[in-house]
């Protein structure tokens, strides 16, 4: 997992071959005026899910793992606060080929939390469960989807 400012994004153009696609989309877009819903960046390598997020307790958020995509998250009109745990601490789950996600049952904390804010972003790895969009108020946000 990272957590860092938008200012040092390019940093970690290196990590993965799309990164650099997904960076210029993050750094080059209105990232405010994109409409809900998934954003063409290049095709299945590289899209963007803007959504917005009811106010949300930690109990209320499930911790996730995606083993096909690294998510870099930016909350776009407001803070948040995202949980981590690694996957070597988390039990087996049921993994959904279809939808990419191991969900671990709502409730189950996170070990850490973290808070991040707007201008800030996260990246979560196969190997980082996560729990993001914990927030008391609605934000809205972009996670760009990296193919692995």
């Amino acid at each position: 997992m990272i957590l860092d400012s938008l200012e040092n994004l390019r940093m970690y153009e290196s990590l993965n071959p799309n990164f650099s696609k997904a960076i210029d989309f993050i750094l080059n877009t209105d990232l405010a005026a994109l409409p809900l819903g998934r954003n063409e960046i290049c095709g299945d390598d590289v899209f963007a899910n803007v959504m917005e997020v009811q106010p949300r307790t930690k109990e209320e958020v499930p911790i996730e793992i995606h083993r096909k995509y690294i998510d870099i998250q930016v909350p776009i009109t407001g803070d948040e606060v995202m949980g981590y745990t690694p996957i070597d601490e988390l039990p087996a789950g049921e993994y959904s080929d279809a939808n990419d996600v191991t969900l671990y049952p709502v409730g189950m904390l996170a070990k850490d939390y973290i808070n991040v804010k707007r201008s800030m972003f996260t990246i979560f790895f196969p190997q980082d469960g996560h729990a993001p969009a914990v927030t008391p108020v609605k934000v809205k946000k972009v996670i760009v989807k990296v193919a692995v």
